[in-house]
């Protein structure tokens, strides 16, 4: 199935954004780690937490988490730590994605983890047991989800969890994000030093807990007003379009919320208000931009995307993990961009550059998702610098933001079906 994808003339509109994925599945296994039974609010509908509800909530010998690697690595570590024996696995793109670094470090604690298949790849036989816990050394650039994964365990083990982390600690902002819900969910874990986290032998408490909008998806947003042609209605003959956002919390856990700062960059101001946030198109976009995204590589899509149709040159950095997510994200934005008759360079240095260069552009290009949401929301919102936009396989974001398509259309957006 493809979609086509036609931009209103001018956008005004409220949008009540999906619960943050990245909360959800964590308050998920904190929760059930806590053994609590008060319902947790707001949670995500999306497929990654649907298996990571499904999984926890269930007795099956076998789990099959789909395409959702949050809840592969989650999940590896608390079965590790709850007793029973299961089979975890996933599809052929999950079982292609590694997993060793985490399975090592867990038997390194004396987890009882076996292969399948591949060794270093799911699926994973996993017999759960008591840990003891200890000092575990681990690369600052791994994946987050990895690093995650062993310190929500870490209360649990009865010496508690001492990881060091060597080098540049990449994505710093997701583990944040965890160490704050650990605590609120009475954890005693700290960050000892700049490389250095504890986790004490502590139990988890139950507590209500109500799950805020996701800032990944707010970016989208971000992107469409940004995208926006100028209309010259306001007052003073400014642009005055504007969304209103709706759960965005002010203090936000969240790492992507630094995106708002950089959209600032691009002409979006955005107002705090009791129930959100409303961006404001104003300001004129920089000629230029630069940035380190090492700590919201989420978001390195919906920026490179955006700055190409704004015909801003860029070089972004701190992409490693783009290569080994959904699908690699830097060749599927290099061939799809090309597409549209922007040339991207990825440099030795690992950097993803345009330097305002443009190619012939294919006559009526049809963008492949690769299963991956992001490509598909990042996309989309071509079409308002552009006739219109033709999306194959539509129907991957339900992985982070299932209403999407709907939530385009209740903003003034026509969406054809092309079978």
């Amino acid at each position: 199935m493809r979609y086509k994808i036609t931009a209103p003339a001018i956008l005004n509109t409220t949008i009540q954004l999906p619960a943050s994925k990245s909360i959800s599945n964590r308050v998920l296994m904190l929760h059930a780690l806590a053994q609590g039974y008060t319902p947790i609010g707001n949670l995500s509908d999306c497929d990654d937490t649907r298996v990571m509800r499904k999984a926890l909530n269930g007795n099956s010998q076998q789990i099959d988490i789909l395409a959702a690697g949050t809840a592969m690595r989650f999940l590896t570590a608390y079965l590790s730590v709850t007793p029973g024996t299961r089979v975890i696995t996933g599809t052929r793109r999950m079982q292609e994605r590694p997993i060793w670094i985490l399975v090592d470090a867990l038997r390194e604690l004396g987890a009882d983890i076996e292969y399948l298949g591949n060794e270093g790849f799911p699926p994973l036989y996993i017999t759960g047991t008591e840990l003891y816990g200890g000092e575990i050394n681990l690369r600052g650039s791994v994946s987050s989800q990895f690093i995650s994964a062993l310190l929500m365990i870490g209360p649990v083990m009865k010496y508690g969890l001492r990881l060091k982390l060597r080098g540049e600690v990449i994505s710093r902002p997701y583990i944040n994000l965890t160490v704050q819900l650990m605590k609120e969910f009475g954890a005693d874990v700290t960050w000892s030093s700049e490389n250095y986290i504890t986790v004490r032998h502590r139990k988890y408490k139950e507590i209500p807990f109500t799950v805020e909008s996701d800032w990944s998806a707010a970016s989208y947003w971000y992107q469409i007003l940004a995208l926006s042609p100028k209309v010259e209605n306001g007052p003073k003959g400014e642009d005055f379009q504007q969304i209103e956002l709706l759960g965005l919390y002010p203090d936000s856990y969240q790492g992507d919320s630094r995106g708002a700062r950089i959209f600032s960059n691009l002409g979006i101001q955005t107002v705090r208000t009791d129930q959100g946030v409303v961006l404001i198109k104003m300001g004129r976009p920089v000629t230029r931009i630069e940035e380190n995204l090492v700590d919201i590589p989420d978001l390195a899509q919906t920026f490179v995307v955006t700055c190409c149709l704004m015909n801003i040159p860029f070089r972004f950095t701190g992409l490693q993990s783009l290569r080994i997510k959904e699908t690699d994200r830097i060749y599927a934005l290099i061939t799809e961009l090309r597409k549209l008759g922007y040339p991207l360079t990825l440099d030795q240095d690992g950097g993803l550059e345009w330097r305002g260069d443009r190619c012939q552009p294919e006559a009526n290009p049809l963008i492949e998702t690769y299963e991956d949401h992001r490509m598909a929301m990042a996309f989309a919102p071509a079409c308002l610098r552009l006739p219109s936009v033709r999306i194959n396989n539509p129907q991957v974001v339900s992985k982070s933001y299932p209403k999407y398509w709907e939530d385009l259309k209740q903003a003034g957006f026509t969406i054809e079906v092309e079978e």
